[in-house]
This record gives C-alpha cells, structure tokens and sequence, in this order.
C-alpha cells in the first residue's frame, strides 16, 4: 500500500495529458515536490484513446476566441515535440504534412470554400484543391470526391508516444506517480484546498490541480459537488493497418476523418454518444466507421479492421474548457473540459496553469473560460 501520509507542494489529479503536461511545466518552472494521482495507469484514458489530431483550422466555422486558442496551442507544438526529444529521447513523431477536408457534393465544397474564405481573410493558410488535384495528392482517396481543401498548417502527433514521453520525464525528474488510487472529495480548511482523500488515506497539498477529465464533477467538496459541470462523450475507433503508409495527411469529410500513422496503421474516427460511462464498443459504431472509412478510400475495404477502441472525452455544458480558479475555494486550480482538443491544447493548457499557479500571472482565456461562468449563468452551481 502506497504510503499516504505524506505532504506535497504540488497535487496533480488526473494522469491525462493535460495533467502530465502541466507537471512538467511546473517542474521546469522550480516548484518544489510535484505529485501526480491517477485513478487507474497513467496516460490510459482519453488522452490514450485521441487521434492526435492538431486540426483547428479543418472543421471549425467559428472564428472566435477558442480558435485563437487553438491556433497558439498548435503553434508551440514544434518546440514541445523537440523539447520532449532531447528531454526523454522519445520521438513524438510530430507529422506536418498538413490536413485534406475532402467534399462529396457541391453543398459540401461551397461550405469549405467559405471557410477558407474567412480563414484566407483572417491570414490562415487554406487552399482549394480540384478533382484531380486531389487524387493526385492522395492517390487512394475516393474517386467519388467533389474537390477538397487543404489545410498545409493542420498536422498530427502519435499521442500514445506522447504520453509516453510525458511520464518518461515526470520518472526522469522526480515527479512521483501514483497510480490506481480514486480521489473521493476535497480536504477544506475553511475556504482553503489542502489536498484530497482517497480510500487509502489523505495527501496534503499547499496546492491541488484538477486535470481530471470526464470525472471531474464525480469530485465532491465535502457533501457538495464542484460548481463545474463535466460529462463523458464516448468517442469509437476502429483501426486498419497495411503493409506500408498509403495517405500522406490526415483526410476530413462530413462522414468522418482517417489518421495515418507511418507504420502503416490508418485510424478511422469517430462516434460521439451520450452514454455516461460507457466505455464500450458496439456494433452500430463499428459498422458507422468502416461505412465512413470505406466512402473516404474504398481501398480500405480490402483490408481487415485490426483494432478498435473507445474513449471518453470531458465535454462542458457550453463544449469549451474549464481552466482556471473557482471564486472562494483557495489553494485550487482546474484544467479540464478540453473535449476533442486535449492533446491539441495541452502545451498551451501547461504553460497557462503554470504561469497562474507559480507567477499568479492571469491572461484572458483564464477569463473566458473561468469554472465561475457556470456559477453565473446557473449551470452546474452548487448551490
């Protein structure tokens, strides 16, 4: 049994890669002892089950502030996998080839071709490809495509090596890991966090930071729950694998995307249900999938699906991140929330909470996407 009794600087709950990326920052930053908690193996939930897109630019219509994000996050991306390389030795194998939102129909390429439109507007990097534009630079694509847009700044990273290098280097530097231990409430002192109980005892924390995901409003604060609404949003996946890479880039339609890696695998994505905590596959979702696959490159069709998963993403009832403080609960601080976009946000999501938590320094997405806007707009308060 893990010994509990034991005080720390710094408590990390959640094992994630929005946690195991905070960490790190922190322990760059000089904070003394940093803990992190998992309530099962570290880097084995969500971020685990991702496809590790880092595709702003290639299904969003909405120019505002979360894109904004986005964009920064995806920016700091090259310095991160490098960084993590020389750090961990562990290549992330960060693919900047670039992203095809591909359309069937007419209705489709007038939809992409006002994105690009605003996105060309706004100085992002877009471009509208033909027919045969196309298949000359996807070979294996659909016969069947109307046109397509490419998105030459939208790339991919394997999140599995990701997560890899990230507890490499919390093992690397000290950072303690424990691992298969649930966190039932918060320990208060008045309005101060001071840590958390688990079932094997409590650990003490100057400070504590959520990065918990799906669970993070099954965390209560004595008898109440958090004033901040979180749910689980299943994603499925399904994989195939042939002999060698046979796309270049991450391929986009309406009905779904396709992820080569360069080992040959294609990952084919995703479902969204509403299913609580169901991590499970079904039949429906599978078949869903390899329809999909199978419009975007019937090629796909001659070979077997290999593998197949499902993870749960921490969706907000507005769909933004929760990042940031709550108003009377000091010594606390909360990164989740960030639903289809963990691994895409994760250096930007470290760099914001550590800036906060060792500078006190603030920036406006910790204004925007604040926990206190579910108080104000009376969704999921605590009363």
């Amino acid at each position: 049994m893990v010994q509990m009794a034991n005080t720390s600087n710094l408590l990390i709950i959640g094992g994630g890669v929005i946690g195991l990326s905070i960490a790190r920052e922190l322990h760059k930053r000089g904070v003394g002892r940093v803990t992190l908690l998992d309530k099962g193996v570290v880097g084995q939930e969500s971020s685990w089950a991702a496809a590790g897109i880092l595709g702003p630019q290639a299904d969003t219509d909405d120019g505002g502030e979360m894109l904004r994000f986005c964009l920064e996050s995806r920016a700091a991306y090259p310095q991160f996998a490098a960084d993590l390389v020389a750090e961990t030795g562990i290549d992330v194998e960060l693919d900047r080839s670039g992203t095809l939102h591909v359309a069937f129909t007419g209705a489709e390429s007038a939809v992409l071709r006002e994105r690009v439109r605003w996105q060309n507007a706004a100085g992002l990097r877009a471009e509208v490809l033909s027919a045969h534009e196309t298949r000359r630079a996807e070979p294996f694509i659909s016969p069947d495509v109307f046109e397509s847009v490419l998105f030459p700044d939208d790339w991919q990273v394997e999140n599995r090596k990701l997560l890899a290098a990230l507890r490499k280097y919390a093992e690397l530097n000290g950072i303690a890991i424990i691992e298969s231990t649930t966190v039932s409430e918060l320990i208060t002192e008045g309005s101060r966090v001071g840590g958390v109980k688990t079932p094997d005892g409590e650990i003490r924390a100057d400070r504590t930071v959520l990065a918990t995901g799906a669970w993070t409003s099954l965390i209560k604060i004595g008898a109440r729950p958090l004033p901040v609404a979180v749910e689980p949003n299943r994603g499925q996946m399904i994989c195939y694998r042939s002999a060698k890479r046979i796309f270049e880039r991450v391929i986009y339609s309406s009905a779904g995307y396709l992820v080569p890696r360069v080992d040959g695998r294609v990952l084919v994505g995703a479902t969204s249900d509403d299913v609580g905590f169901d991590r499970s596959m079904t039949d429906d979702g599978i078949e869903s999938l390899r329809v999909a696959a199978h419009k975007m490159a019937p090629a796909l069709a001659s070979l077997a699906i290999v593998d197949k998963w499902a993870g749960l993403r921490p969706r907000s009832a507005d769909k933004l991140p929760v990042l940031g403080t709550i108003a009377g609960l000091d010594g606390l601080t909360i990164a989740t929330a960030h639903f289809r976009n963990g691994i895409l946000l994760a250096p930007l999501t470290a760099q914001i909470m550590a800036d906060k938590i060792v500078n006190g320094r603030g920036c406006g997405y910790l204004d925007t996407y604040s926990p206190d806007r579910f108080r104000i707009a009376g969704d999921g308060s605590a009363g």
